[in-house]
């Protein structure tokens, strides 16, 4: 596959696709690799060290294998991602199709709304609509691939605005065929390669935000876990038991960093202007 290629002659955005896809096989396969049980509770063996004994990288003050506990917590990480971007190409892609491509009042209409989302910072609106809600995982899901929305929404347009006005465009309404074909059939494809790169980006974002919310207690509830309620838990020990907090922390910063990466080196690849540079 030529993306593939092309990806392995870049070794910083390939590094980032195999930081995911070696995250991606560890959490699909969990019960496999996880050592214990993650919220099983030995209370004789709690924070214990990390490297000192079967705990790999020590137990959490509820005596629960952290190492167990991360490898699931990424099974939760990556859905957060999946689930919220999906939400927002759901709702963003067609809002940015017909702002582009119709104009007019439904343009302004659409943009002074994604203008009025994109006002508020993104992690504050996801608390918002969470808090409204209710905390939990499901909701946290929900309000990150709202925050989406926008993002999607505006770039859609953007390259639509670019698109219908080339002679393909022309040529499918010449002949006949529909708006809904010629927005989707004819114009979408053409609008991917931005949107592929905003995607891979965008997951990197979703952690961040769904970590923050667990951190608050808005996202993920005890007893799952979820990194940043890992974080939000061993908060009280950062100083008496440093692991309990170091390990999750570096978790979010590992898959954070290999999406960003790819995301970085997708942007090089399908970007023609980048590549002219």
């Amino acid at each position: 596959m030529k993306l593939i290629k092309d990806l392995r002659k870049n070794p910083i955005a390939f590094g980032g696709l195999l930081i995911i896809l070696a995250v991606s096989f560890v959490a699909i396969f969990a019960p496999v690799f996880a050592p214990f049980d993650p919220n099983k509770q030995e209370l004789a063996n709690r924070l214990s060290l990390p490297f000192t004994n079967s705990n790999l990288l020590g137990t959490d003050d509820f005596g629960r294998d952290i190492l167990s506990r991360l490898i699931f917590g990424a099974r939760i990480s990556l859905s957060v991602g999946f689930i919220s971007v999906g939400i927002s190409l759901i709702f963003g892609i067609p809002l940015g199709l017909f702002a582009g491509f119709y104009g007019g009042k439904i343009d302004n209409i659409l943009m002074r709304f994604t203008d009025i989302l994109l006002s508020f910072p993104s992690i504050l609106l996801a608390i918002m609509i969470v808090s409204v809600l209710k905390p939990g995982l499901t909701n946290a899901m929900i309000a990150i691939g709202i925050v989406g929305i926008p993002q999607y929404t505006r770039l859609v347009r953007s390259s639509v605005l670019v698109e219908k006005g080339n002679e393909y465009t022309e040529a499918s309404k010449s002949l006949g065929f529909s708006d809904f074909h010629t927005m989707f059939v004819e114009i979408l494809p053409n609008c991917l390669a931005p949107i592929i790169v905003q995607s891979t980006l965008g997951f990197a974002s979703a952690i961040l935000e769904s970590a923050g919310l667990g951190f608050l207690g808005l996202g993920a509830q005890p007893p799952n876990a979820e990194w940043g309620l890992m974080l939000a838990q061993a908060r009280p020990l950062i100083l008496s038991a440093w692991w309990t907090i170091t390990f999750p922390g570096i978790a979010i910063l590992v898959v954070v960093l290999g999406f960003n990466l790819l995301g970085d080196g997708l942007r090089d690849i399908l970007d023609p202007k980048v590549r002219k540079n």
